[in-house]
């Protein structure tokens, strides 16, 4: 009897202490601190790890899709009514994207390469073939125009080749010649006054099996926090486009990796050579992709806000005090003075002007948001696309009468989404990854729910003991009589 006794109260004991002890591991958060220091260990840019392999070449599926902007009313535009466009697209292209000349250096802390992305285009996933023709801006011919407005001399020279080849503000041309380019007979003629100019136009020239410079990588060796974070770009560790130091540093990662361990305070910071600038995401919301938990962010409207409205953004007024307004961005510093606009697609978080300056134009969140779906613990992305919009300042230049009455108006071009969703082999691993780290972390609570079960048989076996002793003792007079 003694010792049912004293193994009730063992067991009583024990309840207890497991429960201490389970609040005690889930208050000091000892199994999560084990989880993220095996995490940070795990993801570092070094040869042979699965993060490594993962940056060097990307196994998800990346599409690059552009949509183009056809003008349906040119002879209008040009008298000065309000351009109209309708949007044609998508035109899908499959990207590659692997790092090569990879080069490890300062004892395995950084590691520099160069991006190559390769476009093979995918007919199934288009609306039509590359030879599908579009109207829009003459862009080579306003770039020359805006470069030479101020030169009575060119201007005429160039008035006159253009009215004697019937070139004109907008041009018709393929998809194909858009993106990857085609000889154009204004550059053409310059060129014999130019002879470093180059003849050929298009939007992404050069861009097709090429890369935009050499990266060097902190490789997150020292500190998780630097995971594929860029040090320098083409040798500089920051840029020379804008007016201010602030907007010519270069932070964050590529935008293609992510460190781990991210939280929903943090402010994501990405560098685009497509932008010619550094930019950030704020988290937005939880998603989950494929069954696999993630955070979603997405850039706030102040990263393309007017300076008025973020005083950070006076640096990108190029010229100097020379702000357009929020939502869109001269990039003709850093595309050899082409009066070339970014934006986001439809001037989506941009001033009303934008929008209702060009008849056609229709910002939807869920179809034009830039958004980067990220694991948190392991900083890989799930889903993401990056939507960015091309467009070209067009403006009357009295010294070019081809330019007629049109408005001044930023006209788009073009949009592209680049996207892509994690892959199946990928949500396999990240699978296991989650469910050891919802184990580990559930410890506590399992000792806690472990004490709690033991307490209540405990307390039931108390009763149980006490139970007999009772009615032993209510039945002892009937026994006596």
């Amino acid at each position: 009897m003694l010792l049912k006794s004293c193994c009730i109260y063992s067991l009583g004991v024990f309840s207890v202490l497991l429960l201490i002890l389970g609040i005690s591991l889930n208050l000091s958060r000892v199994f999560q601190h084990v989880v993220q220091s095996m995490v940070k260990t795990e993801v570092v840019l070094k040869n042979g790890s699965e993060a490594f392999d993962a940056w060097a070449d990307p196994p998800a599926p990346i599409y690059m899709q552009f949509y183009f902007f056809n003008l349906t009313n040119p002879e209008e535009a040009l008298d000065g009514e309000r351009p109209a466009v309708v949007e044609i697209g998508p035109y899908t292209y499959r990207e590659y994207r692997p790092m090569e000349q990879v080069n490890f250096q300062d004892n395995g802390t950084k590691v520099n390469a160069v991006n190559t992305k390769t476009y093979i285009f995918d007919r199934n996933m288009s609306r039509g073939p590359e030879s599908d023709l579009i109207r829009t801006v003459n862009i080579p011919a306003m770039t020359v125009m805006e470069r030479f407005k101020d030169n009575p001399f060119v201007a005429n020279v160039i008035n006159s080749y253009m009215k004697g080849t019937e070139e004109g503000l907008f041009t018709t041309r393929t998809v194909g010649e858009m993106l990857w380019g085609y000889e154009d007979g204004l550059l053409k003629a310059l060129k014999t006054f130019q002879p470093d100019l180059d003849d050929v136009f298009g939007l992404f020239y050069k861009n097709n099996a090429s890369n935009d410079g050499e990266y060097v990588f902190f490789t997150g060796q020292q500190n998780y926090l630097d995971f594929a974070r860029v040090d320098t770009w083409n040798g500089d560790s920051s840029l020379n486009w804008w007016t201010s130091a602030e907007c010519n540093m270069i932070n964050g990662t590529n935008g293609a990796s992510f460190h781990p361990l991210i939280t929903k305070k943090e402010t994501l910071y990405m560098f685009s050579s497509d932008l010619c600038r550094s930019l950030y995401a704020l988290y937005e919301e939880d998603v989950t992709v494929k069954g696999i938990p993630g955070y979603r962010f997405s850039p706030p409207s102040q990263v393309f806000a007017n300076s008025t409205v973020n005083p950070a953004n006076a640096g990108f007024c190029v010229p100097d005090d020379n702000c357009l307004g929020s939502g869109v961005l001269n990039v003709s510093p850093c595309k050899q003075g082409a009066p070339i606009i970014m934006s986001s697609p439809h001037f989506y978080q941009g001033d009303e002007k934008f929008v209702q300056g060009v008849f056609g134009m229709k910002p939807k969140k869920e179809q034009h948001q830039t958004v980067i779906d990220i694991n948190p613990l392991t900083g890989i992305i799930l889903r993401a696309a990056k939507r960015l919009q091309v467009n070209v300042f067009v403006e009357q230049i009295p010294a070019f009468s081809l330019t007629g009455n049109v408005r001044t108006v930023v006209f788009p071009v073009v949009y592209l989404n680049e996207s892509v969703v994690i892959d199946d082999t990928s949500v396999r691993k990240l699978q296991v990854i989650v469910t050891e780290q919802n184990i580990v972390e559930n410890i506590p609570f399992m000792l806690i729910g472990l004490g709690i079960i033991l307490g209540g048989v405990f307390m039931f076996l108390m009763c149980l003991q006490k139970v007999p002793e009772s009615t032993a003792a209510e039945r002892q007079p009937l026994i006596s009589s």
